[in-house]
């Protein structure tokens, strides 16, 4: 899929102006405030009415946001009601449920419980279930491995990639974390001040990036600290 014009405004200022393609998996990455939260939630239809977006794309599908798109809060443990009870908090059948659960690598028997009782793994894919009950076709990734320790953020990740093989979506995964992005996506575009200033594989791009802030974003480690220039 292609979105050929994404352009945010507010009051006459440009805060984002992008194009690019999701072939299979896109890692969308930069530094805080360069535009990339301000990208998922433009395509969730999420950004205030004070802020004017121009979206136009070409696919074989409409972007409808709880359809077509489906979306991973990058916190589990805020992303769900601690007083209902897990499969109280899902939209379709009970069956469907439990067919979700097997396809995350869950126990039905957590639907029972509340989300304090399960650890930041279950929970993340308590999530990613709830994202798959309406077999989306785009997937938006919203940093979804950041609360969570190093061997279960791999765990998710691979679990995401195995996922998308098996039921054929498209990512779009915001991160700042370098490592994430190449074990998920095959392509990586950078962006800063809301442009994007370098695009292509991600292999190609961080093992041989042109432009200089994408040499000090990688070269700063994304997992490990807070980078700002």
């Amino acid at each position: 899929m292609k979105i050929s014009t994404l352009h945010i405004t507010l009051d006459e200022k440009t805060l984002v102006d992008i194009s690019f393609n999701i072939n299979s998996s896109l890692a969308l990455v930069g530094q805080s405030g360069s535009g990339k939260s301000l990208t998922i939630k433009a395509l969730l239809s999420m950004l205030p009415s004070s802020m004017k977006v121009s979206l136009k794309y070409e696919n074989s599908f409409e972007l409808i946001a709880g359809e077509t798109i489906s979306f991973v809060p990058q916190n589990p443990f805020t992303a769900l009601s601690p007083l209902t009870k897990i499969k109280k908090q899902f939209f379709v059948p009970t069956k469907r449920v439990e067919e979700l659960f097997a396809q995350v690598g869950l126990d039905v028997e957590l639907l029972d419980r509340f989300s304090p009782e399960l650890s930041g793994g279950q929970l993340q894919r308590v999530v990613i279930a709830m994202a798959l009950s309406h077999e989306p076709k785009l997937m938006l990734l919203d940093e979804p491995t950041t609360a969570l320790d190093p061997k279960t953020r791999g765990m998710i990740l691979e679990l995401l990639k195995k996922l998308q093989i098996e039921l054929g979506f498209k990512i779009l995964f915001v991160t700042h974390d370098i490592s994430s992005a190449k074990m998920l996506c095959e392509d990586i575009c950078v962006l800063r001040n809301g442009a994007i200033v370098e695009s292509g594989k991600m292999a190609d791009i961080v093992n041989n990036p042109t432009q200089e802030y994408t040499k000090i974003l990688i070269d700063a480690n994304f997992a490990n600290r807070d980078f700002r220039i």
